[in-house]
């Protein structure tokens, strides 16, 4: 098994990507999706939104498991530091809070470029993705056969897949160095903002 992991700054494009993924027979169990809910669209996905007081309290999970129906049916709220509140389901999603637990309990390194890198994602990639999230964008991970990997990686690149390199680049030319877990979470307006300058580019 290997994992296939890609941002995109559209949530409708991340959604095509775990459908084709699905449709592509990878099992439900085997996909994540984390996809910022800062501008409050993903609401009706859980109990309550996750608001300020949950973000600064690390993990406040809902119903975060995907279900028969395909894994977006399983969407629920959380809040994880740093990033926010995410709509998200899938196996992501309990190695985050496992890896939130972790740090709070003095692991080395919680959330999600743990859980990213732990995947067997590189470093750098990890931190430019989970920085990605934060400022308002949708992360998808597949577990795939080593004989689906090539096709996989294709569909989230069809699918309009951000190229890590290119927006690392475009992260450290604005003085960004790597993700901060401790850094103020993006308000709706920034997140706003950064959605028009990435359209623009």
């Amino acid at each position: 098994m290997k994992t296939v992991t890609s941002l995109f700054d559209n949530y409708d494009d991340a959604k095509s990507a775990v459908a084709e993924l699905e449709t592509m027979g990878v099992p439900h169990s085997d996909i994540s999706i984390v996809a910022s809910n800062a501008e409050g669209a993903h609401d009706h996905h859980g109990p309550h939104g996750a608001d300020k007081d949950e973000v600064r309290k690390g993990a406040s999970v809902g119903t975060a498991i995907g279900g028969g129906a395909g894994l977006l049916a399983g969407l629920g709220v959380l809040a994880i530091p740093g990033l926010g509140p995410v709509v998200a389901a899938g196996w992501l999603v309990s190695t985050v809070v496992g890896a939130i637990a972790g740090a709070a309990a003095g692991g080395a390194t919680g959330g999600l470029v743990g859980s990213l890198t732990h995947a067997g994602l590189n470093e750098a990639d990890a931190h430019v993705y989970s920085e990605g999230v934060r400022r308002g964008g949708s992360l998808v991970s597949a577990k795939v056969d080593d004989a689906l990997y090539d096709r996989a990686e294709a569909t989230l690149k069809r699918c309009h897949a951000v190229d890590a390199t290119t927006r690392g680049a475009a992260y450290r030319a604005s003085g960004w160095s790597k993700f901060d877990p401790n850094a103020p979470v993006y308000t709706a307006d920034q997140v706003a903002t950064e959605k028009a300058v990435r359209s623009a580019a």
